[in-house]
């Protein structure tokens, strides 16, 4: 395989859908991206591991949303690991590359650097919020933390907030390619049952805690489908999901060949924040000109840094607040 070839199907998500199973489907290669979204901060390897792996969630699930909408994953718990956000932007225009970003907030000091990533989240919560714009209200669904992985906590949410089975199979990690330095690269392939009618209403599910799990939501036929699909996907193997040797294509029919697979148009993904000084100065407009003075450095500045691309803003704090006193203009 060539190096253009390789390159060709890096930070892209490939759509599809398995005709004979009632299943659609992303894959998703991130490696670029996932470099930009990690070389922002300086996270502790379990912070990054974390963060890598929403990341590619997010890719895969984002995908669905439409043109210059918002998808975001959070993640929040009450141990080392107090959160995970991710943000996925929908293309502005058709064709264009869709957006993706990533942070952690967490306490250093209580990290147990033996531990299993996962287990530094503790107990709380996973959500996924879709904005579509100004002027509507976003869409918020929240599940507890189950399944010991953050792929687990997504396939509860989908059971249980959605109820539409689901399942990821996930790599990532730092790896290094003959002639080139070490870079993070991740792969994932998400499945997805869309069921043909609405599951009977349940006080409870198989899964833990008794939270729903896809066998509880499909009937007899179509529980048949996807655990066919399912055995399938169980025979991936790491280096198939995150390449660079095997491409997308040449994946999916290895896997679904007998599924009758049908691919759509590959999305592109690159790096990209929403910040700006604009943003930041009307999440200031709330505050008196009295906060505003508590917010002053003794240099006479407001400053605001982005969590997610660490971007540095300074501002005039007589041009913050509802109590502003000068234009933005003479914040030069």
């Amino acid at each position: 395989m060539t190096l253009g070839a390789r390159i060709a199907w890096d930070d892209t998500i490939l759509p599809f859908q398995l005709d004979k199973s009632d299943i659609r489907g992303r894959i998703a290669r991130l490696d670029g991206v996932l470099d930009r979204v990690l070389e922002q901060h300086d996270y502790p390897p379990q912070i990054e591991a974390l963060v890598a792996e929403m990341a590619l969630l997010t890719a895969l699930i984002g995908q669905t949303v439409k043109l210059r909408w918002k998808l975001s994953l959070q993640v929040r718990g009450d141990g080392p690991a107090r959160l995970i956000a991710t943000d996925y932007y929908g293309p502005t225009d058709e064709g264009e590359p869709a957006r993706i970003r990533a942070y952690a907030s967490f306490d250093e000091d209580r990290l147990d650097p033996d531990a299993d990533p996962f287990s530094l989240i503790g107990k709380g919560y996973f959500a996924i919020l879709i904005d579509q714009g100004q002027g509507t209200t976003p869409y918020q669904g929240i599940t507890p933390i189950a399944g010991g992985s953050l792929l687990s906590c997504a396939e509860t949410y989908f059971a249980q907030s959605e109820q539409l089975p689901t399942r990821f199979a996930l790599s990532f990690g730092r790896s290094t390619l003959a002639g080139e330095g070490e870079s993070w690269r991740a792969g994932g392939v998400m499945l997805q049952h869309m069921p043909k009618a609405s599951p009977f209403a349940q006080d409870g599910g198989s899964g833990e805690d008794g939270l729903m799990a896809a066998e509880d939501i499909l009937d007899k036929e179509e529980g048949e489908d996807w655990n066919r699909a399912n055995l399938l996907l169980d025979t991936v193997e790491d280096m198939e999901l995150i390449g660079p040797s095997v491409q997308m294509t040449d994946l999916l029919v290895r896997l679904f060949h007998e599924e009758g697979p049908r691919v759509y148009d590959p999305q592109p993904l690159v790096f990209g924040c929403s910040c700006s000084a604009e943003k930041v100065r009307q999440s200031l407009s709330i505050y008196s000109a009295r906060d505003i003075g508590h917010m002053t450095t003794e240099t006479g500045i407001v400053t605001a840094d982005c969590q997610f691309c660490g971007a540095h803003y300074e501002f005039d704090p007589a041009t913050l607040g509802f109590e502003a006193t000068k234009s933005p203009d003479e914040d030069e």
